[in-house]
């Protein structure tokens, strides 16, 4: 029996953690790998503290700080589902099922996928969503990033020393995102963008070999042997039943939470980007973090369990 159980282990939920070890409250973290999406990111340089870091070593200081504590970690597992009777909770894994007397879901979010023609037959064929993960097989190559903002310009600048050539594809007029990544693309002289264009199909034999595109109201084919999806994230929420009411969702998909990160469900806390806070940011999902483990003390401290 744990005092709480965190679903993920990203900023969100290692910062849960860590605010909860420090209550001294029994702890286990459960998730598929240590950084979620921060450790996905490139070059970081709005984290306060670290005037420049890369998104796998800020993950690695995260990492470090958490195993300083006294916290049980299950690595390499999901959460399927997690289910509440009475007033314990049980989360349910590939490896059994797990009491807690509170739950902080800080799962993240998934890539959002493009939906047109091609993209799930050469999904890991020349196709992906994480320019840092498979960056380095594209050397040399000419690859084509899609989407227009942070994610796209943070994917396109990692590719910029790596590919032979990047085109950077949006469906907007102006690339959107920071000011500084957008300059540094702009002065890549091997980037070319296509502005208002349309992505249409990613075709090939056996792996990528080009992808159709609108560009100005006019079809045409880029011949490129890799085809980067940046076009954002949506949350990322396991399975939830309960005996008693639900856990409300907002219209994109996220778990609805109030300022203090609780949700519908009572000792079940939601935090970072799978939660429905307004801003998607590193800095924002430890802070979610912070207040959701401080939440989950005030509960202990008030709940009487049978």
């Amino acid at each position: 029996m744990f005092d709480l159980i965190v679903c993920g282990a990203g900023p969100a939920g290692i910062t849960a953690a860590v605010y909860a070890a420090r209550q001294n409250l029994k702890t286990l973290v459960i998730s598929e790998n240590i950084g979620g999406q921060a450790a996905l990111s490139g070059d970081i340089e709005n984290y306060t503290g670290f005037q420049f870091i890369t998104g796998p070593n800020l993950a690695k200081h995260f990492e470090d700080h958490l195993r300083h504590f006294d916290v049980e970690l299950n690595e390499n597992q999901s959460v399927s589902s997690i289910e509440k009777k009475s007033d314990l909770f049980r989360v349910n894994t590939g490896e059994g099922s797990i009491k807690s007397r509170t739950v902080v879901v800080a799962t993240g979010g998934k890539p959002r996928r493009l939906g047109i023609p091609g993209e799930a037959e050469f999904k890991n064929k020349g196709l992906t969503y994480c320019a840092i993960c498979d960056g380095p097989i594209f050397s040399g190559k000419e690859v084509a990033v899609v989407g227009g903002g942070n994610s796209a310009l943070d994917a396109t600048l990692q590719l910029t020393g790596i590919a032979s050539k990047v085109h950077l594809i949006t469906l907007n007029r102006e690339i959107t995102g920071d000011s500084i990544m957008i300059g540094k693309v702009g002065n890549s002289d091997n980037v070319e963008i296509h502005s208002n264009t349309k992505t249409l199909e990613v075709f090939g034999e056996t792996f990528v070999s080009g992808i159709k595109v609108e560009e100005s109201g006019s079809e045409k084919n880029l011949d490129v042997q890799g085809v980067f999806i940046e076009i954002g994230w949506v949350p990322n929420p396991p399975k939830v039943k309960f005996e008693s009411g639900e856990i409300l969702l907002d219209k994109g998909g996220a778990i609805k939470i109030n300022e203090h990160c609780e949700t519908s469900i009572p000792g079940l806390y939601a935090a970072g980007d799978v939660s429905s806070v307004p801003e998607r940011q590193i800095i924002v999902a430890a802070g979610q973090g912070c207040i959701a483990s401080l939440g989950v003390f005030k509960y202990l401290s008030t709940k009487k369990f049978n």
